[in-house]
């Protein structure tokens, strides 16, 4: 009997997991479980094996398990809840032969090539080229940013902390958000800026420079008043994209992302609404003179539900990742 091997996306709240069989990209029994119902990762695992029916003689013997936070070292401690572990540990204890752990965004980047094309949308024009490097990028909790490229034998994810690059404004309005970012945290990185509780931040600046109260308190508040239209959570939500536009552009360059740029995470999807008269796109190409390069440069939204739990599948037989 061929057993299936376990994959999971892990972040602080929720650990998703999949089974997978042999030389294919289709995950099954896909199980959410909320990080804080188990005092382990060991215990989170074993519930969902129980719950899928995947013990015993159908218990997988391979894995590859993706978590939001540093992965180098054996001993793994999450960033955003109380799990930590030894993967020589975890592996002797569920009779693992082979146990791969890579980060998150890794994760989402090697799972980019496997999305359907009909769970991405596209922001402007542009034709990626075959063979070139790729970027992927996304505002979640955080700011993740990957650098995709094709290798001999797979395709080789190159992790980077993108996120934490300096934010630069490009017009008056723009600088004053620094002003009120600055006041706040001292430095601001992009990822200050891009992220949930970035976009409640350009809400509060927002308000602030309009002589307005802030009467909204979460991120998501800010998404649904811009849907009923609030012109203040409006205007917030298409500086957000803008400013996106921006940084997406510059690691384009960075990077040399010919490929295309693959926007993923939970945010982006939730505003695809705004993205045209955002100057989302605009912002991407306005680079001086490389902006014709940057114009050619597609951008996709990724839509897909489980681009991390894709990742992991990747992940799991890809010669380039340890």
């Amino acid at each position: 009997m061929t057993r299936p091997a376990l994959i999971g996306d892990i972040g602080g709240t929720n650990a998703r997991f999949a089974l997978v069989t042999p030389d294919t990209f289709t995950p099954y029994a896909i199980r959410t479980l909320a990080c804080a119902d188990y005092p382990t990762l060991e215990a989170a695992i074993r519930a969902y094996l129980e719950q899928v029916d995947a013990t015993g003689e159908r218990a997988p013997r391979e894995a590859c398990l993706a978590f939001a936070c540093p992965v180098h070292d054996d001993e793994v401690c999450m960033t955003n809840n109380a799990w930590r572990f030894s993967k020589r540990q975890v592996k002797a204890a569920l009779g693992l032969e082979l146990f791969k752990v890579i980060n998150d965004f890794t994760a989402q980047a090697l799972g980019v090539p496997h999305v359907a094309e009909d769970q991405r949308v596209a922001i402007g024009a542009g034709r990626g080229e075959p063979h070139r490097a790729c970027l992927v990028i996304g505002p979640g909790t955080g700011l993740g940013v990957a650098g995709l490229f094709p290798g001999r034998h797979g395709w080789i994810p190159l992790p980077t902390e993108g996120g934490h690059v300096t934010f630069a404004p490009t017009d008056d309005e723009e600088q004053a958000l620094l002003d009120y970012f600055r006041a706040r945290y001292g430095r601001v990185s992009v990822e200050r800026v891009l992220c949930g509780q970035g976009l409640l931040d350009l809400y509060h600046a927002h308000a602030l420079l309009a002589g307005r109260e802030a009467a909204l308190s979460s991120p998501a508040a800010v998404t649904e008043a811009a849907g009923r239209g609030d012109v203040l959570a409006g205007r917030t939500v298409r500086r957000f994209l803008k400013i996106l536009g921006d940084v997406c552009g510059d690691a384009a360059l960075t990077l040399g992302a010919l490929g295309g740029v693959y926007l993923c995470g939970g945010i982006v999807p939730r505003l695809l609404d705004y993205v045209a008269d955002s100057g989302f796109r605009r912002a991407f190409a306005d680079k001086g003179r490389m902006s014709a390069y940057n114009a050619n440069i597609p951008v996709w939204v990724v839509t897909a539900p489980w681009t991390g739990l894709l990742g992991a599948c990747e992940a799991l037989h890809n010669e380039e990742v340890e």
